[in-house]
C-alpha cells in the first residue's frame, strides 16, 4: 500500500522534478554510496515482496480446507434437493400402495 502510494507519487512528478531529486540525492550521498543504496531498496523491496507471498500462501493454505468444507457441504445440500424434487408423491388414499407385513 505505502510502495501503491509512493509510485503514484512518481507518476505524478515530471521529469525536471525528477532530476532535481537525483541532484539532492547525488550531493547527499555521493556517487559511491547510490549503488549500495539501490541495491539495498532492491533487496528491501524483494524481502517485502516475499513476505507477502508468505502471508498470502498462509491465508490460502487456511482457507483450502474451509472452502472443501463448504463445497461438500453445497454438493450435499444440492443432492438433497435434487431427491426432494424427483420424489415421488406419497398417495394415502389408495390403499394398494400400503407395504403389508407378512
Amino acid at each position: 500500500m505505502v510502495l501503491n502510494a509512493f509510485l503514484l507519487f512518481l507518476n505524478s512528478l515530471g521529469g525536471g522534478e525528477l532530476m532535481l531529486i537525483l541532484l539532492v540525492v547525488l550531493l547527499f550521498f555521493g556517487a559511491n554510496k547510490i549503488p549500495e543504496l539501490a541495491r539495498g531498496l532492491g533487496k528491501g523491496i524483494r524481502e517485502f515482496k516475499d513476505a507477502a507471498d508468505g502471508i498470502q500462501r498462509e491465508i490460502q493454505k487456511t482457507a483450502d480446507p474451509i472452502k472443501e468444507d463448504l463445497d461438500i457441504r453445497k454438493t450435499l445440500d444440492q443432492i438433497e434437493e435434487d431427491d426432494l424434487t424427483n420424489a415421488k408423491p406419497l398417495n394415502s388414499s389408495n390403499p394398494t400402495t400400503e407395504v403389508k407385513n407378512n
